[in-house]
């Protein structure tokens, strides 16, 4: 058995499993109208050059040769990175793979200057929420409150140069209820694509 962590993009046939993955799970509990295009159209928001070097990156974990694993994250600003795609195949779980390519993410991102990892999960994903808690991110929700409240529960972590620091990032208030809360997550949602998007246009990253 062996485990090799490498490189690769959304459009790869190696990452196959993990797309596919991701999208029967985010639709199986969000169900596939809960967005405009279902969970496909939200995995591929963003353009392969925002998980690539040198503002992002995008990796699989294989076991010989078998894509069982996998993650990546993109540019918010100098400091953060966003990190996304965090996927365990059904098949491997419980065996500290999530928590791999979570440090693994949080390793590269540091390594290209970056001293914040955010990242979101949704309100039907405790395991989920559970893990990132467990590995010392930060909520940015009230804890106590309906998660269904939030919609999308966002965490932050200090890492590189500044490991072991707190945040300081403000906490989201609950919304009023579930369809508040999409809305103001699908705000939010456009806000960070335009933001995005510039950022990559104004490091020449984006394809011609």
């Amino acid at each position: 058995m062996s485990d090799v962590i490498l490189r690769s993009s959304h459009h790869c046939e190696a990452a196959r499993p993990l797309v596919e993955g991701l999208i029967l799970e985010y639709d199986g509990r969000y169900g596939a109208n809960s967005r405009p295009g279902g969970a496909r159209s939200e995995l591929f928001r963003y353009p392969a050059e925002a998980f690539s070097p040198p503002l992002g990156d995008f990796i699989l974990l294989q076991r010989s040769g078998r894509t069982i694993a996998g993650g990546a994250f993109m540019s918010h600003d100098d400091e953060t990175a966003e990190f996304k795609r965090i996927w365990t195949d059904d098949g491997f779980r419980r065996q500290g793979l999530a928590e791999r390519i979570v440090a693994e993410l949080e390793a590269r991102a540091a390594a290209q200057g970056y001293r914040r990892a955010y990242l979101t999960t949704g309100f039907r994903q405790p395991e989920a929420t559970a893990l990132y808690i467990k590995l010392g991110y930060r909520p940015l929700f009230d804890v106590t409150a309906d998660p269904a409240l939030y919609r999308s529960l966002p965490f932050e972590k200090r890492i590189g140069a500044e490991t072991g620091q707190s945040g300081t990032s403000p906490i989201y208030e609950p919304a009023a209820s579930l369809e508040a809360a999409t809305a103001r997550v699908t705000a939010l949602k456009h806000q960070q694509e335009a933001l995005i998007l510039a950022r990559l246009a104004a490091h020449g990253v984006l394809a011609a």
